[in-house]
């Protein structure tokens, strides 16, 4: 079976990405390395490296985008789990025949990743991400 790596991130849904860098950069003293639009996944993303993996801090920018209505529903907090991975086809392809609920059965491809979810409901009530480096 394919192997999972590391965990890339944790990606935490904010309603506003200045407001929470009060706590992770100014109270736990976390290094921001940049902010970028991300308009593929409707949000704007806070990159703050920690060890060898990442805390993301996610805003919605579309009002309509699935993660908008997340956080409405929800409200602020843990998103979603990163874990990366060798091979992602091969990953989708052993979980598929495991039974195990996928969102995406083929990864979404995008500069220099591709990447996968795997449904809540097949991993204890989290969102899981597969996330291969291309």
């Amino acid at each position: 079976m394919p192997g999972v790596k590391k965990i890339n991130h944790v990606a935490i849904v904010v309603e506003d990405i200045d407001s929470a860098l009060g706590f992770w950069r100014d109270v736990l003293g976390l290094e921001l390395d940049h902010i970028e639009e991300v308009p593929s996944q409707a949000s704007k993303v806070a990159f703050i490296p920690l060890g060898d993996s990442e805390v993301e801090l996610v805003e919605p920018i579309d009002p309509e985008s699935g993660l908008s209505k997340y956080l409405e529903k929800r409200g602020e907090g843990l998103h979603h789990l990163c874990l990366e991975v060798e091979d992602i086809e091969g990953m989708l392809a052993s979980l598929k025949e495991k039974g195990a609920r996928l969102i995406n059965e083929t990864p979404l491809e995008l500069p220099g990743r591709k990447m996968a979810f795997i449904h809540p409901k097949a991993a204890n009530g989290v969102l899981v991400e597969l996330y291969e480096l291309t």
